[in-house]
């Protein structure tokens, strides 16, 4: 489950996003309203956490956008919880809202109520190809093989990689993505963590098949 956070206020949007990526969540940030259109329509997330306040487009105007292109569950934050607000974000076709400030175990609970309000709970495994990935039990399971345990960072890293199946990710990105902001890891510690994960999902970890290097960062083919 991708989620797309954009938040003005550099500090609340690492929080958000480390917050939802410690509970398995895959999560694409934005700083300002033009940043957070681009965004959705590079990765194309299954939920949106807003603030209303951000600099180029506010998040009524980011969340008016998103509507013309998508029905996707929409959560708006705002520092003043004025009635006016909430009115004319609900009025755009935002799904909920949350007034700042609030704790992270409320606002995961908010998003998990809105996607199930929205029927996109999803306990099933992450799948493609002949990878299936299970964020409920820490699992990854290579064809008909048994299912095989992974860490947290494991499976964080192969979250990201199978979610972009077929396709380069950066090591930047995996940095963020896996140590939760840009000084959690370096290239090193990237290239120890895929190291171990070869040796759980390849045959011959010496000469992957599934999870590649690539010029700018690792790739992983299910076909």
């Amino acid at each position: 489950m991708k989620v797309l956070v954009a938040d003005d206020d550099a500090d609340l949007r690492e929080l958000i996003a480390f917050t939802l990526t410690q509970s398995g969540y895959l999560v694409v940030k934005a700083g300002d309203g033009p940043s957070a259109v681009r965004r959705f329509e590079e990765e194309s997330p299954d939920l949106v956490v807003l603030d209303i306040n951000m600099p180029g487009l506010s998040g009524f105007q980011v969340c008016e956008a998103i509507r013309k292109r998508s029905r996707i569950p929409v959560m708006m934050l705002t520092v003043r919880g004025e009635e006016e607000d909430l009115v004319r974000a609900l009025g755009l076709g935002a799904d909920d809202y949350l007034t700042k400030p609030f704790s992270p175990r409320t606002l995961l609970a908010r998003i998990k109520a809105l996607l199930r309000r929205a029927g996109m709970e999803n306990t099933t495994p992450l799948a493609a190809g002949r990878v299936a990935l299970d964020l409920q039990e820490h699992t990854v399971r290579i064809g008909r093989g048994e299912p095989v345990r992974l860490t947290k960072l494991e499976l964080r890293l192969l979250q990201m990689l199978l979610a972009n199946a077929g396709h380069t990710v950066s090591s930047d990105r995996l940095l963020v993505q896996v140590w939760g902001h840009r000084s959690g890891g370096d290239r090193q510690l990237l290239k120890q963590l895929v190291h171990r994960l070869r040796h759980k999902i390849e045959v011959d970890p010496a000469a992957p098949a599934l999870l590649r290097t690539a010029a700018a960062g690792y790739k992983l083919l299910v076909e």
